[in-house]
C-alpha cells in the first residue's frame, strides 16, 4: 500500500485551481497545442480555432497556475509547458482517455464519486 503525499492546504488549494483551469475543454486545447515546440499566440489561436484575445486570456491564466511559461524571441512571445511534471501528468492523462474502457472493476463500482 502506498502513502499518500502530504500537502499544506495552500498547495491543495493551488493544485485545485490547476485542475479547474485544466477543466475547461478550451483551455486545456491549448495546453495541448503547446505540448511540442514553443509556440506563438496566433498559431495557438489558428490551431484551436479560438480568437487571439480568448488565447492571449487563457494563456494569462494558465502562466499565472504555472502550468506555461512564456519566453519572448523578438517581437513574440512563446509558450511551452512549465516543466515535465506538467508534460508527465498531460501525456499521461491522454494516453489514459486513449485507452480503450475497461470493464468496471466491481470493487471500484462501490466507491461513490462526488460530482
Amino acid at each position: 500500500m502506498s502513502v499518500s503525499p502530504s500537502i499544506t492546504d495552500d498547495q491543495a488549494i493551488e493544485l485545485a485551481d490547476m485542475f479547474r483551469l485544466l477543466g475547461d475543454p478550451s483551455r486545456l486545447r491549448v495546453v495541448l497545442t503547446c505540448l511540442g515546440a514553443p509556440i506563438c499566440v496566433s498559431d495557438i489561436a489558428t490551431l484551436t480555432r479560438l480568437s487571439p484575445s480568448l488565447v492571449s486570456h487563457h494563456l494569462r491564466l494558465l502562466r499565472a497556475a504555472r502550468i506555461l511559461r512564456a519566453e519572448r524571441l523578438g517581437k513574440q512571445v512563446f509558450y511551452t509547458l512549465a516543466d515535465h511534471h506538467v508534460r508527465c501528468t498531460i501525456t499521461d492523462m491522454v494516453a489514459h482517455v486513449a485507452e480503450p474502457a475497461e470493464t468496471i472493476d466491481t470493487d471500484a463500482a462501490d466507491v461513490n464519486v462526488a460530482a
